[in-house]
């Protein structure tokens, strides 16, 4: 029997849970359910990540304490988290005593250890807040593309990455005031001195290959220090034997899994606590994002070996989720918060759908609504579901809702199912969740199959105990199916289970009958996906579109040739690529050429382009398109969209993209 503590990386007490959060959350929950589903012990582990800047000012904003604040919003969390049925043996708080002694006792540790340097750095400061200004909070222009109202850390336009001081017009972002430079004294750990531990460690295959190989360009660039301290007033743990200086969020973030953890071995085993974190024995695996990467591959781990606990066996990361092909948004209502999911949608189907498309690469993971609705409807429904109601409800009513033996032919449909199981096993323990619920798949139409070919709602009128026989073989291959899904659908195999009365599924079980017995009545299991609920769900994400401004400027006449800035909101400026182009017979001024606007499909257009551009010079190049234009009956066809350009004649000129955009991105 194996011992492992899983923990998913932690939600920051700033915001709600959206369904970025829910992808890792229910990844970790399938494996950790999984793990005891063949006889191991898991432990689950998460915590609020509650301090830092952001958060001391969202409380003063509120006018409550940020103690107040990350409490309030720890309880929201949690009611959002196991709503999707995420079950944590442990979801606390980095805001804790007990991680306050273990962020203390590893510094400490490092420090003795001669891991902690200090020097005086040049940081910005806003005189009229009195206070130093971490990266996002400090706006202005970009350097490379001067779009307006950048962060200080990088371009959300082009993409580019700086320091604070080359933004052009930096303002503080709380009172939008100049901030000026001024020095002040910083703590580091040195990385670098675990340059030859973390290489080790790394190649005990603690990541997977393509991960190794990210942190492998880190080692080439050379390992830098990490700047561990935050000057005050600064929400967080005050740094032991310094002056007004405070341990930096990211220092006792992830330390939030130790604390979590000793909080609670600390009421059930406190034993079990050393067994995790001072041996090899056991098992520590981590879940994370790739945006998270350098945090939990180089510097966790780093901080471990230094003070003296044992290294994470593994660090599984994800991609991020999209939605309908592009990153969630606001406007588009596609940044979906658990809360409004749950008005809308079922929780388990958004797990199932989920879980038929994770892996275990780092490639981003697209929730299509459209196929949302077809993948849930048509396999859980219409498939694993159908098996159950199908043959649970009427004509189990006419046979006292007994059951028979299991024929030959049953016992060939179970050997089906069963032949599979360590195929469907060692898919789980991959976290290739895809393959494994597309096995199952396959086996759900073998049993309909069988199902439709016996057809047992005929046998009931004239061999009723030919179509007990069919039952009882139907559900009888149901149960192994239920059983293989029961890390994925905790909620819905759990009411399987309960109609079958045939205790809780597990790995140990799979291959148990059941004959001679009588089935519960049968109660709806699950509804289909309703696509108007969908809608209604995108809506109710996006803003108030009435939303009283600030400040409201008085739109002009139309005579005036001014637009509003609801106008401007309108246009969707998106990359394409030219992927086609050509003249146009009897035009002379345009060119019809095909734009492939990634996940938005192939668009026609007839541009007034032929003055500056031959066709052949426009292949594979990435332009501006004004994606949601209404299409036009031309003379010559119908056109789609429209390229940006400015000049005129053979002046003109397309306006191009940053040259990492790709296709489909939306221009902002």
């Amino acid at each position: 029997m194996r011992k492992i503590l899983v923990t998913s990386a932690l939600p920051y007490a700033n915001g709600s849970i959206h369904l970025g959060h829910l992808l890792e959350g229910i990844q970790t929950d399938i494996f950790v359910r999984y793990q005891n589903y063949r006889g191991n012990e898991a432990y689950f582990f998460c915590a609020d990540d509650t301090h830092g800047t952001p958060i001391m000012l969202a409380a003063r904003r509120e006018k409550i304490s940020p103690e107040e604040l990350v409490s309030r919003i720890q309880v929201e969390h949690l009611r959002d988290l196991q709503a999707f049925g995420i079950h944590y043996d442990n979801y606390y708080s980095t805001n804790t005593p007990e991680n306050q002694f273990f962020s203390e006792d590893i510094y400490t540790k490092l420090k003795e250890k001669g891991s902690i340097s200090s020097r005086e750095i040049s940081q910005s400061y806003c005189d009229h807040d009195k206070m130093f200004l971490p990266d996002r909070f400090i706006k202005g222009s970009c350097p490379k593309c001067s779009s307006p109202d950048q962060y200080g850390d990088g371009c959300e336009v082009c993409g580019a990455n700086y320091s604070p001081g080359d933004l052009l017009d930096s303002r503080c972002a709380i009172c939008s005031n100049k901030p000026v430079l001024k020095q002040s004294k910083h703590l580091f750990f040195k990385l670098k001195d675990y340059e030859v531990e973390l290489q080790n460690w790394l190649s005990a295959e603690r990541v997977d290959p393509a991960v190794r190989n990210k942190l492998n360009e880190w080692f080439q660039d050379g390992l830098q220090e990490w700047d561990i301290s935050r000057d005050g007033p600064y929400f967080g743990f005050k740094i032991p034997g310094e002056e007004d200086k405070y341990f930096y969020v990211w220092l006792d973030a992830p330390i939030g899994y130790i604390a979590s953890s000793k909080n609670y071995f600390e009421k059930k085993n406190p034993t079990l606590f050393e067994e995790f974190w001072k041996s090899e024995s056991t098992e520590v695996i981590h879940f994370i994002g790739k945006d998270i990467l350098y945090f939990h591959t180089l510097f966790w781990p780093a901080m471990l070996m230094g003070a003296g606990y044992r290294t994470p066996s593994r660090v599984n990361v994800h991609g991020f989720i999209t939605v309908n092909g592009e990153k969630m948004s606001k406007s588009r209502g596609t940044f979906i918060n658990a809360e409004t999911f749950l008005k809308h949608q079922d929780p388990e189907h958004f797990r199932f759908y989920l879980s038929g498309k994770l892996n275990n690469s780092l490639d981003d993971l697209d929730l299509n609504f459209q196929d949302y609705t077809g993948k849930v409807n048509s396999d859980l429904i219409g498939n694993f579901v159908n098996i159950f109601s199908r043959v649970g409800t009427s004509i189990l009513d006419k046979l006292d809702r007994k059951l028979g033996t299991v024929s030959p032919e049953g016992e060939n449909l179970r050997r089906e199912c069963l032949s599979v199981s360590e195929q469907i096993f060692g898919y789980y323990e991959d976290l290739s969740y895809s393959k494994a619920i597309k096995e199952i798949m396959k086996l759900g139409d073998s049993v309909n199959r069988y199902v439709n070919d016996n057809a047992p709602w005929n046998l009931i009128k004239t061999d009723p105990e030919k179509a007990r026989e069919v039952v009882t073989n139907t559900l009888n291959a149901g149960k192994i199916l239920a059983s293989y899904l029961s890390p994925v659908l905790p909620k819905l195999t759990k009411e399987i289970s309960d109609f079958l009365d045939c205790g809780e599924f597990n790995s140990a079980n799979l291959s148990e009958k059941l004959e001679n017995c009588t089935i519960k009545p049968y109660k709806m299991l699950s509804k289909r996906v309703d696509e108007k609920a969908i809608e209604k769900m995108i809506q109710e994400s996006k803003p108030e579109e009435n939303e009283k401004k600030s400040e409201e400027v008085k739109a002009p006449s139309k005579e005036s040739g001014l637009i509003k800035i609801d106008d401007l909101a309108k246009v969707e400026l998106r990359v394409g690529k030219i992927i086609e182009a050509n003249g146009v017979e009897g035009a002379d001024k345009l060119l019809n050429v095909k734009v492939d606007l990634g996940p938005l499909g192939v668009k026609n257009v007839f541009a007034g382009i032929k003055s500056a551009y031959k066709p052949e010079e426009l292949l594979g190049l990435k332009v501006v398109v004004v994606a949601n234009l209404e299409p036009r009956k031309m003379k010559f066809g119908i056109s789609e969209a429209m390229l940006m350009a400015s000049g005129k004649d053979t002046t003109l000129s397309l306006f191009v993209p940053h040259r990492d955009a790709e296709p489909g991105d939306l221009l902002k």
